[in-house]
């Protein structure tokens, strides 16, 4: 008995020195977007915060393409010792599987960490279009089926399954435009030549200044602190409609639990601080504390609603 016991607490103590030594080696955190978007910038922001909380410096590195993929395939193959971590997002995890041919599973090869951002998506007009609202839009839309125009970043973007998910809850039809990106999404819709854009806010808002877009609803629950003004679709008449995309920090499955507990613990206490919310408002995003079984949580949920909407618009990757 004295031996069981003995083991035990060696074990306990093996963990604990573990929990409390690591980490000891700088920590590559990769951003599977290009450099200069809401992903890459709040990954910086989160690096740059835990290099000074953890005592090692943290890498970011940009591994873009294909939505993201390439760089969240890169950690999901990487060793599971707590340094190579991926600043996923929701494109790349929950709606990538049901759009395009995967080498990793987001609930298999993963170990969530925590969600770090929501970023909600903006429905804007142009202002010739009468619409000032979203049920005058929907109206619209009803009138003309399939005669308006709305763009996006592309297809299988979170813009795009924004708009899916209204079509779907308000029971109308539009024409989708994809773009190689927000930016000229944005200019098209500011020059008159789409009608209605599904959007990223931070990416319109100095359109919105110029006042060469006219917003009319956010996709989330609450409003947007950029945008107070502006209501939410859910306020708008269209019950429960809810698309808040997200960012998060995931590591490789089979990372050691301490490692992810001590990431959790850091992550949270900068996303509470009143830094974080203000270094993140201004790239349309508010800090999502959480835990990293809310995480887990949240990939399982979002997969079951994103797969029946994608497979109901019959979305295809490009």
């Amino acid at each position: 008995m004295w031996h069981i016991t003995c083991g035990c607490a060696v074990a306990v103590c093996a963990m604990m020195a573990h929990a409390q030594s690591y980490p000891t080696k700088p920590i590559r955190f990769i951003s599977p977007y290009p450099a200069g978007g809401a992903n890459d910038i709040i990954a910086r922001l989160v690096a740059q915060r835990l290099s000074q909380t953890l005592g090692q410096q943290w890498i970011v590195e940009n591994r873009p393409g294909r939505g993201g993929n390439i760089g969240t395939e890169l950690v999901a193959r990487a060793a599971p010792d707590g340094y190579t971590l991926v600043h996923g997002g929701m494109g790349s995890l929950t709606l990538a599987p049901f759009l395009s041919k995967l080498n990793y599973d987001a609930q298999r090869d993963f170990t969530p960490v925590g969600v770090t951002a929501r970023a909600p998506n903006l429905i804007a007009v142009h202002p010739a279009l009468p619409v000032h609202n979203v049920a005058q839009l929907i109206a619209l839309a009803r009138a003309r089926p399939g005669e308006l125009d709305y763009a996006t970043s592309g297809v299988g973007s979170t813009p795009h399954l924004t708009a899916a998910l209204l079509q779907s809850l308000a029971r109308v039809r539009l024409t989708h435009v994809p773009y190689k990106g927000s930016a000229p999404a944005t200019v098209d819709l500011a020059a008159g030549q789409v009608q209605v854009l599904f959007t990223p806010i931070s990416a319109v808002l100095p359109h919105i200044a110029a006042n060469k877009v006219r917003p009319i609803a956010v996709s989330s629950l609450q409003r947007s602190q950029q945008l107070p003004s502006v209501p939410t679709v859910n306020e708008s008449g269209v019950a429960g409609f809810d698309m808040n995309p997200w960012f998060a920090m995931m590591a490789p499955a089979g990372t050691p639990r301490e490692a992810v507990t001590r990431l959790n613990s850091e992550l949270q206490r900068y996303l509470k601080s009143a830094e974080a919310a203000k270094a993140f408002v201004a790239q349309g995003a508010d800090p999502a504390p959480g835990t990293s079984d809310e995480l887990a949580a949240l990939i399982r949920n979002d997969l079951a609603l994103w797969g029946k909407v994608i497979r109901e618009h019959d979305i295809r990757g490009e």
